[in-house]
C-alpha cells in the first residue's frame, strides 16, 4: 500500500500538470522532530493539526490520508471546524483519487 507521502506526491504531480500556473501550497507540519525543533517552529508558528494542502484560488484545504486508514486526530477536527468558520472548503481524501476528485468537484474562484 502506498504511503500518504507517496499518494501526496502523486497528487502533487497531476495538479501541476492539470492546473498550470495555480498555486498549490504544503504545509509540512508531520514528521518526527526533537524536542528543540519542535519548540522553534512552534514559536514561528507551526501548529499541530494544519490540513496538508491549501490552494489559495479555491479557497480549499486538503488533508492528505493513505487509501486505508489514517484516521483524523483532535487537532485536525478542531482545525477543520476553524476552517470551516472562515468559509474555507476542507476535504479528507484517502489517496490521490479523491485528492483529484476533491479538486475537480471545486471550482477555481474566477
Amino acid at each position: 500500500m502506498k504511503t500518504e507521502n507517496r499518494e501526496q506526491i502523486e497528487f502533487i504531480q497531476w495538479f501541476k500538470r492539470n492546473c498550470p500556473g495555480e498555486l498549490i501550497i504544503h504545509i509540512p507540519n508531520g514528521g518526527s522532530r526533537n524536542i528543540v525543533e519542535a519548540t522553534t517552529l512552534k514559536a514561528m508558528g507551526v501548529m499541530a493539526g494544519v490540513p496538508d494542502l491549501f490552494i489559495p484560488g479555491r479557497s480549499l484545504w486538503i488533508e492528505m490520508k493513505r487509501a486505508k486508514g489514517g484516521r483524523l486526530s483532535a487537532e485536525q477536527k478542531v482545525l477543520i471546524d476553524v476552517l470551516h468558520s472562515y468559509n474555507y472548503t476542507v476535504k479528507v481524501c484517502k489517496g490521490c483519487a479523491e485528492a483529484i476528485e476533491a479538486v475537480i468537484s471545486h471550482h477555481h474562484h474566477t
